[in-house]
């Protein structure tokens, strides 16, 4: 039994024990009685319920002409397997809570959390992140978020996403957020939706009415386009541009601004279904729609040209109604009026006017 022993092949004394009576065909009563110690002592041996001590290590050598040391190798190599299996154990069950709160390969992947071998560093690291004191705890989700629940979006990930926003955030200074100031300019933002070149003034005029304005793309099973929430009593737009696209950008856009517009706090709780289907995400819906197209218009627009949305037909009402004819194609084909392959064209990439405040 020397060094070069692998725990995989560690056997407990006792059932080396056991063979050497098996070899001898003595019973452990035999032994029991050629040792003048009582059976029970051999029968808590063999099962691995008592520790060979030295002075039953030397016994045991006399029983049956071998060492002592042999004997108390034995038990010596086993109680390190056993602790090391119990520490390796445990190790697991530690790293398995992390994983279970947290996605970690995305997390160290985009460089959220630093790589690192040590497993307490790894905690600390998560728990940190988190905003949480040890593993055990739960992180707490409020928010309200514009994704898609029916793919079933994974909690600890929309959590993390979420964290990230808030660590970012709260490296810039911006103005103090008044609601009656914010609801005022609604209009001059939503004037930025004619033009594709004139989203690139949103993140400016958002600063400038204290609402903190950050692009961190969408992380892997969050199907999150955007979300709104409040750090240090100021409103949160975050967006993913999962679909980069000016009808998603503006829909999500207006859509988190309606949420701060009717005084909404957030959501807390782990139903993510809840998250899209509540009134709050009703009223948000509503509200971004309506700001977005005059509803009377819009059913004039589809009943007049139900038959043929044709690309120019598109480009006049969008023109009556201020907006970028990408808009409207998106709230056609959302509407599924318009078939999600026509006239795409209009559906410009928006990221590119955006660069600078997508997190990398």
């Amino acid at each position: 039994m020397g060094n070069n022993l692998k725990a995989a092949r560690v056997s407990p004394p006792g059932r080396i024990l056991k063979r050497e009576l098996d070899a001898r065909g003595w019973t452990q009563k035999d032994l029991a009685n050629i040792m003048n110690r009582p059976p029970q002592v051999i029968n808590e041996i063999i099962k691995g319920t008592k520790q060979i001590t030295p002075e039953t290590a030397i016994e045991l050598s006399k029983a049956f002409g071998t060492s002592a040391k042999f004997w108390q190798n034995l038990e010596a190599n086993y109680q390190l397997f056993l602790a090391k299996k119990q520490k390796d154990d445990s190790d697991i069950q530690r790293r398995s809570r992390l994983y279970t709160i947290a996605p970690v390969a995305e997390l160290i992947k985009r460089q959220w959390i630093k790589p690192t071998d040590s497993l307490d560093e790894l905690e600390q690291e998560i728990c940190d992140f988190l905003g949480i004191n040890d593993p055990s705890q739960e992180p707490i989700l409020g928010a309200n978020f514009r994704h898609n629940y029916n793919l079933n979006p994974k909690y600890i990930s929309l959590v993390a996403w979420k964290k990230r926003v808030e660590f970012l955030v709260k490296e810039y200074q911006i103005a103090d957020f008044g609601l009656e100031e914010f609801k005022q300019a609604i209009s001059s933002i939503l004037a930025c939706a004619e033009k594709e070149e004139t989203i690139a003034k949103i993140p400016n005029i958002l600063e400038e009415l204290g609402i903190y304005f950050i692009i961190v793309p969408h992380l892997n099973k969050t199907y999150l386009d955007g979300s709104a929430f409040y750090v240090n009593n100021h409103p949160v737009i975050a967006l993913t541009l999962r679909y980069n696209r000016i009808d998603s950008f503006w829909f999500t856009l207006i859509h988190e601004i309606g949420h701060i517009f009717a005084g909404h706090q957030g959501i807390y709780l782990d139903d993510l279904t809840k998250l899209e289907n509540n009134q709050e995400e009703l009223e948000a819906n509503t509200l971004a729609k309506n700001w977005l197209i005059d509803s009377d218009a819009f059913e004039t627009f589809v009943r007049e040209n139900k038959s043929k949305f044709s690309g120019k037909a598109i480009t006049d009402f969008a023109k009556s109604q201020q907006r970028h004819p990408g808009i409207i194609l998106g709230r056609l084909q959302d509407e599924k009026l318009v078939d999600y392959k026509n006239l795409r064209k209009y559906l410009v990439k928006v990221s590119p006017y955006l660069t600078n405040w997508i997190d990398n």
